[in-house]
């Protein structure tokens, strides 16, 4: 293919996939861009997030097919309200790949590119809410392995609302080598578990001393909160790790 060649079949898969991400407006777009027959081509997917207008996840079902039709050379999605740079939820989740994301604005007409350079963790404070990206675990693991820790990425379900029929941190605190303190005094790097709307324990946090936990709410920003009487309340089990005392000096 000669750079005429090269250069129209840049702005063909692009064009359809802005036609794409304004026909999904305003909902996030989402594709693949793959290498079939040493041509690159644009391949839709569906959207199936929750919450299609603030993530994209795209359908395991089309991934797959893109996979038999040839190689994918990228992830591409659109920003339905916003510039096409990438968030930080986007940055966590490309760097989990080795492949380019490509952001469009349907609005702007513009695009946005970010090549992942190995692992990228986003600021434990400000962080935007995305199911299974940056979500109460994902903070809870961020911070332990800053103090040094690294604990188990748990798989959730796909559909964060399955989760809270079905969350899963009472049944897995103990295999990720937290013990119930039960009425032991709170102590810096413990672990809480609470019930947000619902009847099982489908929220955590970690409490950072000085009354105050470090948490991340769905659908709002992570944040270092007080641990006041409505947290409280909603805590069902207080959790402190095997390691705890090698770490930090309590046991």
């Amino acid at each position: 293919m000669n750079s005429l060649e090269s250069a129209r079949s840049v702005i063909n898969w692009k064009y359809i996939a802005l036609e794409a991400a304004k026909k999904a407006y305003p909902k996030e777009s989402c594709g693949l861009l793959v290498l079939t027959k040493g041509k690159k081509k644009y391949w839709p997917c569906r959207n199936t997030a929750k919450y299609p207008e603030q993530m994209f996840q795209i359908c395991p079902i089309d991934y797959a097919k893109a996979e038999e039709q040839g190689e994918i050379l990228a992830i591409v999605h659109s920003h339905p309200f916003t510039p096409p740079t990438p968030s930080e939820a986007d940055k966590v989740a490309a760097s989990k790949g080795k492949i380019p994301w490509y952001i469009v604005s349907p609005g702007m007409e513009k695009w946005g590119e970010f090549i992942p350079q190995g692992a990228y963790v986003s600021p434990l404070l400000g962080r935007q809410w995305v199911w299974a990206v940056q979500d109460c675990w994902t903070l809870a693991r961020d911070w332990y392995k800053q103090e040094g820790l690294e604990l188990r990425d748990w798989e959730r379900p796909s559909d964060p609302e399955q989760f809270l029929k079905f969350p899963m941190f009472d049944g897995a605190f103990s295999a990720t080598g937290f013990e119930w303190i039960k009425d032991a005094p709170l102590r810096k790097g413990d672990a809480l578990l609470m019930s947000i709307r619902s009847s099982g324990l489908n929220h955590c946090g970690v409490y950072l001393g000085d009354g105050n936990i470090l948490h991340h709410l769905q659908n709002r920003l992570s944040c270092r909160d007080c641990y006041g009487e409505w947290l409280q309340s909603c805590t069902g089990k207080r959790l402190r790790h095997a390691n705890s005392k090698a770490i930090w000096g309590t046991g």
